[in-house]
């Protein structure tokens, strides 16, 4: 009799075992399948897809579009997708490049692998500006190119200046800095990731916090419209929309490793997320729908 209830308590437990592992299964699954939601008022379309880790973007005047992949070891590129959705790869072997900004005569662009150059391409040509480690986000201003670097206590943010090829360290000891932008007011921001924060640029040190409560901000982007952050989580991380009142909003939820924002040209936004291997293409309210992409009908995300 106790052999019997024993075989049957085995079996129970057994059970129970496995009904908690596919209930953890689902729940993943659920997580990485449920699809992006949009706030009101927003639509949210797949215009790329099969974009293998697409990062930074950057939008061309002749409708094509530069997506860096982040992939490490070499495998890395930077693909032009034009605008009926035929592709090119016009950099490789690239060990995670990230950040990618509009320079003049071309574009330049960083690698999240130490000892790696940040390098400028023009006319086809590649060219290192300066060297870094685990470069990761990038601002151009016309007179500076800003580069921060995403380590563990020892990144730096960092100013070259186009005429004179120099170099400043205008801060050290950083940890987790990825993103870096400029808002119209001025302020030059940057992410701490680990910490949910985003910080001003302070001539006198400080560095204010002036958002927090982030889960992994990346990416920062200022417009009209406020200060945008993407937030590099695996599960449900959303996009954020400061407004100019300070008020938090949350465009779009349920991403997968939301990466770049920048504006389409049409008043609207593109968005890398790497972690489904796309590019999404975010319309305002105002906006009428748009209804073509890649010569066919963009699916919803």
């Amino acid at each position: 009799m106790m052999h019997v209830l024993r075989k049957r308590g085995t079996r129970l437990a057994l059970a129970a075992s496995g009904g908690l592992l596919a209930c953890a299964l689902g729940f993943f699954a659920w997580q990485s399948f449920y699809p992006v939601q949009a706030s009101e008022g927003w639509r949210v379309q797949v215009l790329h897809n099969s974009v293998t880790k697409a990062a930074s973007l950057l939008p061309q005047a002749d409708g094509s579009l530069l997506v860096s992949r982040e992939l490490n070891g070499g495998k890395g590129s930077i693909l032009r997708i034009d605008a009926a959705g035929d592709r090119v790869v016009l950099v490789d072997n690239l060990s995670k490049p990230d950040g990618m900004v509009a320079v003049d005569g071309g574009w330049a662009f960083s690698q999240e692998v130490g000892a790696a150059p940040v390098s400028v391409s023009r006319d086809g040509q590649v060219t290192p500006l300066f060297q870094g480690n685990n470069v990761q986000g990038l601002y151009n201003d016309g007179a500076h190119l800003y580069a921060i670097e995403d380590r563990k206590g020892d990144g730096r943010l960092m100013r070259y200046t186009w005429q004179s090829g120099q170099l400043e360290v205008l801060r050290a000891g950083l940890t987790e800095t990825e993103g870096l932008t400029r808002c119209t007011d001025g302020r030059l921001l940057y992410t701490e990731k680990a910490t949910g924060k985003v910080r001003a640029f302070s001539g006198d040190g400080q560095d204010p916090v002036v958002v927090d409560g982030l889960r992994n901000p990346t990416f920062l982007f200022c417009d009209q419209r406020g200060l945008w952050i993407s937030e590099d989580s695996t599960h449900r991380a959303r996009l954020l929309r400061i407004d100019g009142d300070g008020v938090r909003h949350t465009v779009l939820s349920f991403l997968k490793a939301p990466q770049a924002i920048v504006p389409d040209g049409q008043g609207g936004y593109l968005l890398a997320e790497g972690g489904r291997d796309r590019v999404l293409r975010l319309t305002p309210p105002a906006l009428p729908r748009t209804a073509k992409a890649d010569g066919n009908n963009v699916p919803e995300a």
